[in-house]
């Protein structure tokens, strides 16, 4: 095996430890003081890291938007990472990181790459209330230490949106025209760290006619369904007359989408109820490595149309 397929295997073995991989950067001065805090963002999403190339300028460009770089034969919208978080870079914006969301490819440009920090999601916390709208977690780097230092994970599907708001998909009520037909008594639990893609599956669902708890964590999401399942029993019901499907992202603080999902097929009380991915971690191994784990089925974010039919799909096979 290769080194560089081995790396890959390594990384992907990394989920059923409820761990992974953040790139470490830096973006510059932060806003009002000469501190250049850490950002990150999961190794998973990175398909490489480039010295600047030449940057070609668009016209009418998006503010953010430095323009267009020529990669392998690829055509690629640049983003000035710096700019959008407020961070005045002192040495320029000389890396470039080559990433994939939900089945896109965009670069940002950021001032320097530090470290691959590897840690467990339970570092990992969320952010609401914390702070801005582009953060979704705050990293822990080395633990519970007092001194630990701390890295800022990117929203990047809160940037895309702002940036390219014509390029990352859509959960509108009219770009949906599945119904669901749940009966009543039972939701679809529903797991996501990011403030944004909540709201988006939230319009979703409710076009769908689909009832459902939200959650911001799959910890949440997982101590939740231990909850419904207590409940249900002391009305002498199961868990399968209160849910009917799992919808969950896979990057999340504290446990991870990999990790719930697992919990939920190991679980003999749950193993039966379907779970769909919902998820901008894409590329071939990403996906074939969410039906490894169990899941019913996976969607790429925000594809309004394949989520609902997806849903849809399992729900239909599971009262085949």
């Amino acid at each position: 095996m290769s080194t560089a397929l081995h790396e890959i295997d390594e990384r992907t073995n990394l989920t059923a430890h409820n761990k992974f991989e953040l790139l470490l950067f830096r973006l510059g001065e932060a806003p009002g003081t000469d501190h250049r805090e850490l950002f990150g963002i999961n190794v998973f999403k990175i398909r490489e890291i480039l010295v600047m190339p030449t940057i070609t300028a668009v016209a009418n460009a998006p503010q953010y938007v430095m323009g267009v770089a020529n990669i392998r034969g690829q055509i690629i919208t640049v983003i000035d990472l710096p700019k959008v978080v407020g961070c005045t870079p002192k040495k320029g914006t000389s890396i470039l990181l080559v990433t994939e969301y939900a089945r896109s490819t965009q670069a940002f440009a950021v001032e320097e790459v530090n470290e691959i920090a590897r840690l467990e999601w339970n570092q990992v916390i969320a952010a609401d209330g914390k702070g801005g709208n582009l953060i979704t977690s705050i990293a822990r780097l080395d633990g519970d230490r007092e001194d630990s230092r701390l890295a800022q994970v990117l929203d990047v599907e809160q940037i895309l949106r702002d940036v390219l708001p014509d390029s990352s998909g859509s959960m509108e009520m009219k770009n949906i025209e599945v119904q669901l037909t749940i009966p009543p008594g039972k939701v679809i639990l529903a797991a996501d760290d990011s403030p944004l893609a909540r709201s988006m599956i939230e319009n979703g669902l409710k076009a769908m006619n689909a009832p459902f708890v939200m959650t911001k964590t799959g910890l949440e999401a997982w101590t939740k369904i231990q909850s419904i399942a207590e409940a249900a029993h002391a009305e002498g019901k199961t868990i399968q007359d209160k849910v009917a499907l799992v919808l969950t992202d896979l990057e999340m603080p504290e446990m991870d989408g990999f990790t719930l999902t697992r919990n939920i097929k190991n679980d003999q009380r749950f193993k039966s109820i379907p779970v769909v991915i919902h998820s901008s971690l894409t590329g071939e191994a990403n996906e074939n490595h969410v039906k490894s784990v169990g899941a019913d089925a996976y969607v790429a974010k925000f594809a309004a149309d394949e989520m609902a039919s997806a849903i849809r799909n399992v729900l239909n096979k599971a009262h085949a």
